[in-house]
C-alpha cells in the first residue's frame, strides 16, 4: 500500500488554497498596502503639495484653516479616487507591461469590485468634504479634474491619440487652481499661471518615460508618441516643450507674483532640465530618458518649493 504524502494531522497546517485556471496558489489576505497602492501615493503627494502651494500663494498671511485642512484632505481623496479608477480601467493594459504588472489588480491581490468600491468611497468622501467645508467651486473643479483623468484621459485620450498626455495633462495641472479656489473661491489669473507650468511640464515628463518603456506601450497597444512617431521625433518634442516650460516658469516673476528667490531657483532648475533635454536630443545613451524622467519629478517639487519660500520671504507670518 503506497505511503500517504501527508499525514492527516498535517493537513490542518496547510495554507488556504485557491484554484485558478488549473493552478493552485495561496489565497492572499487583504492588506492595507494594496489599497494604498491604488491611490498612487507618490503622485498624490506631489498633487497635494502643488495644491497647498496654490493655497499659500492665494493668502497674504496664514492660510484659512478650512482651506488648508479640509481642502488638502478633499483634494488628496479625489486624487486617490482618480488613481484607483485608473487602476481599474487600465488593469488589462497593466497586465501586459513590465512596469505595471505587479500592481494589485493584475496580480490578483485585489478584485475589480473591491477597487471600484474603494475608489467610489474616496470620491464620495472627497466631494462631501469639499462641498460642505471648503466651497462649491473647489468641489466642482475637483470633480471635473477627477472625471478628466479617470474617464476622459484613461478611457478615451490614452487610447485615441499619441498626444494623449498633452490634452489629458489639464487634469493633472489643476491642483494649484483647486488650492487657490479653496482660499479665494475664485479662478484667479495667477492660479492659471501655475496651471500652465504643470501643463507644459507634463509632456516632457511622460514622454521621457514613454521612450524608456516604448516596447511596453507598443505591446499594450497604447499609441504613445515614441510608438507612433518614433523616438527621434519624441526627443525633439521633449526639447520643444522643455523650452516652453522654461519660459512659462518665468511668468510668476514677470507678473510680480514671485520675486528674486524664486527667479534664481527657476533659472537653476530650468538650466538642468534644458541640459538633459538637449542631451537626450543629441545623445542616444539608454539611461538618459529615465534620468530626465526622474529629474522632472524633482524639478517640479523644488520649483513649487521655491514659490513657497519666496512667498514667505515676501510675506512673513
Amino acid at each position: 500500500m503506497p505511503r500517504p504524502l501527508l499525514k492527516a494531522t498535517q493537513l490542518h497546517n496547510l495554507p488556504t488554497m485557491n484554484v485558478t485556471a488549473g493552478l493552485v496558489a495561496p489565497v492572499r489576505p487583504l492588506r492595507w498596502r494594496d489599497f494604498l497602492e491604488l491611490t498612487k501615493p507618490k503622485v498624490t503627494l506631489l498633487i497635494v503639495f502643488t495644491a497647498v502651494v496654490g493655497m499659500v500663494l492665494a493668502s497674504p498671511g496664514i492660510v484659512p484653516l478650512p482651506a488648508i485642512i479640509f481642502g488638502t484632505i478633499g483634494i488628496a481623496l479625489a486624487s486617490g479616487s482618480a488613481a484607483a479608477f485608473n487602476h481599474v480601467l487600465d488593469r488589462r493594459i497593466d497586465e501586459k507591461m513590465s512596469r505595471t504588472r505587479h500592481r494589485p489588480l493584475p496580480t490578483g491581490h485585489l478584485r475589480k469590485w473591491q477597487a471600484v468600491v474603494f475608489a467610489s468611497l474616496l470620491g464620495v468622501l472627497s466631494m462631501l468634504i469639499l462641498s460642505s467645508a471648503v466651497g462649491a467651486l473647489t468641489a466642482g473643479l475637483t470633480f471635473v479634474s477627477l472625471i478628466g483623468y479617470a474617464v476622459i484621459y484613461t478611457v478615451w485620450l490614452k487610447r485615441a491619440t499619441p498626444y494623449n498626455i498633452v490634452f489629458g495633462g489639464a487634469a493633472g495641472a489643476a491642483p494649484p487652481v483647486l488650492g487657490w479656489a479653496a482660499v479665494t473661491h475664485t479662478i484667479d489669473p495667477q492660479a492659471l499661471i501655475l496651471f500652465f507650468i504643470i501643463f507644459a511640464w507634463t509632456p516632457p515628463h511622460f514622454w521621457a518615460l514613454a521612450i524608456a518603456r516604448r516596447e511596453d506601450y507598443a505591446k499594450a497597444g497604447i499609441p504613445m508618441l515614441p510608438v507612433t512617431h518614433g523616438v527621434p521625433y519624441t526627443r525633439l518634442q521633449i526639447l520643444h516643450y522643455t523650452i516652453l516650460l522654461s519660459f512659462g516658469t518665468l511668468l510668476p516673476v514677470f507678473t510680480k507674483m514671485s520675486g528674486s528667490v524664486y527667479l534664481v531657483a527657476a533659472l537653476a532648475l530650468n538650466g538642468r532640465f534644458l541640459y538633459l533635454a538637449w542631451a537626450l536630443r543629441r545623445d542616444r545613451a539608454a539611461n538618459l530618458p529615465m534620468r530626465l524622467f526622474r529629474y522632472s519629478i524633482t524639478y517640479l517639487m523644488w520649483l513649487f518649493a521655491a514659490l513657497l519660500a519666496d512667498h514667505y520671504l515676501r510675506f512673513p507670518l
